[in-house]
């Protein structure tokens, strides 16, 4: 598996890195404290089928979960994007497991399906 190249953050400036960290660091922070104590995280976003997909799946597998929702197509993301730069990944949903970031619906899903998710709720999954 290759990593897809990411910007080092200590290639900014000062002011650049103020700004980033400025960026609604106060849903960042409700978000990584959620992820940091609960098991299971879904964080998502009002109208998204796909969001209701993936809350739905885990419901039916009878994994529960957290859901923290931040707004719809019509507002708030400038706090997702926040979310999305802070996880590096670029849809919703994000699901946590044990503090790690799964994917979306589709890597949920299949985790879910062949078993992985549960056996990471007693190991703790795997890290890239």
């Amino acid at each position: 598996m290759s990593n897809r190249s990411l910007h080092d953050p200590a290639l900014r400036t000062p002011a650049a890195a103020q700004a980033c960290a400025a960026f609604h660091p106060t849903i960042v922070e409700e978000v990584a404290t959620t992820v940091a104590k609960d098991d299971v995280v879904v964080v998502g976003m009002a109208q998204n089928p796909v969001v209701k997909r993936a809350r739905a799946a885990l419901t039916e597998a009878g994994v529960p979960f957290t859901y923290l929702e931040y707004g719809s197509y019509f507002s708030q993301w400038k706090e997702r994007l926040a979310l999305k730069m802070w996880s590096g990944w670029p849809t919703f949903p994000q699901v946590f497991v044990k503090g790690v970031l799964v994917g979306g619906f589709i890597e949920t899903r299949t985790a879910l399906e062949d078993g992985s998710l549960k056996r990471w709720l007693e190991q703790g999954p795997p890290r890239a």
